[in-house]
């Protein structure tokens, strides 16, 4: 084993076989959502797990801790849609308070979330992402399947009012859907304190994902520097996009490149899934399950050790798109993102 690792294991525990050492945690606070994106929720649908098969917030706050104490040090709550959870800012303000935790984070829809901004930027909520595919109210009607394009764009205009640390726009790019709104898109990032962030097209179970669909980021980035001049900027090694400030502009571009241009080789991502399950590797379907050891009374070493079992399981690099999609893996909703 090199120094270098040797170096990583003294600082994080969570370091798996290839020496990747993981601190991010994305847990799924619940499989509900109140919309139906069609990159997202199977066309047929889904049955929605019993609530008792889901973590608590009390199991939620001490797995939290747990894999804090091991080396994580931000976590991001999904969904689902998070906010469609019972008392989810209490469970906020619990995650918040945990020490050694830099970094609580969320990804939205936006649905719910415009009233709920102030309470959000008086927590330790460091971080907000919010999932928006179009600019156009009847686009936004196709993929989501729900007609709340105005509920949720008032949603991101307040949230840039809010001023929050960090503040992302999620837009999954989809050829012959979305990819003219390029510059669109890019427009509001020139024009606003934010980040907008361009998703290549993920294949997930049922999801209709076809290759020629997936915009590349090359493509993408080609597309909008016909207008905008993009200049480089962020050094984290662990990052999943590349980021570029808009020169002269308000806001940021980034483009998330998971099937182009993978980032296997550094991701440090980790995730805990509704019902409690940790899957490292957001393509591979292995899963370890923490709900039942610990509703079993396992202490924290027989915690920690599932924890590092799955670890141990994932993967030096996902499969090709095709095989992925062929792949018996969760929906991308039930996984959390």
């Amino acid at each position: 084993m090199s120094k270098l690792l040797d170096d990583i294991r003294v600082e994080n525990s969570l370091v798996d076989n290839f020496g990747r050492a993981h601190s991010y945690l994305r847990i799924s606070v619940t499989d509900r959502c109140n919309l139906r994106c069609v990159y997202c929720m199977p066309h047929e649908g889904l049955t929605w797990q019993e609530n008792s098969s889901l973590l608590s917030d009390d199991e939620i706050v001490k797995l939290a801790k747990l894999f804090v104490s091991l080396g994580v040090t931000k976590i991001r709550l999904t969904g689902g849609e998070p906010m469609v959870r019972a008392n989810l800012g209490e469970l906020l303000s619990r995650l918040g308070a945990i020490p050694a935790l830099k970094v609580l984070a969320m990804t939205t829809n936006g649905t719910l979330l415009e009233p709920h901004l102030p309470s959000l930027k008086a927590s330790n909520l460091k971080a907000l992402n919010i999932s928006l595919d179009t600019l156009r109210r009847d686009r936004f009607l196709k993929v989501t399947r729900r007609d709340q394009f105005d509920t949720v764009f008032s949603a991101v205009q307040s949230a840039i009012r809010h001023q929050f640390d960090l503040l992302k726009l999620n837009v999954v790019v989809m050829g012959g859907f979305n990819d003219d709104e390029l510059i669109d898109f890019a427009d509001f990032a020139c024009e606003n304190a934010i980040n907008v962030r361009f998703i290549e097209f993920m294949p997930f179970k049922d999801n209709s994902w076809d290759a020629q669909r997936v915009v590349t980021y090359e493509e993408m980035r080609q597309t909008i520097e016909e207008k905008y001049q993009l200049v480089p900027f962020g050094s984290d090694p662990s990052a999943v996009a590349k980021d570029f400030q808009i020169k002269n502009g308000k806001g940021q571009i980034s483009f998330v490149s998971s099937m182009s241009d993978s980032f296997c080789s550094s991701c440090n991502r980790l995730r805990l899934t509704a019902d409690g399950q940790v899957k490292a590797c957001l393509f591979h379907p292995a899963e370890v399950n923490l709900r039942d050891a610990l509703r079993m009374n396992a202490d924290d070493e027989q915690l920690k050790g599932l924890i590092l079992q799955a670890l141990g399981e994932k993967p030096e690099a996902h499969l090709p798109a095709e095989q992925i999609a062929k792949d018996q893996n969760r929906a991308m909703i039930e996984i959390g993102g």
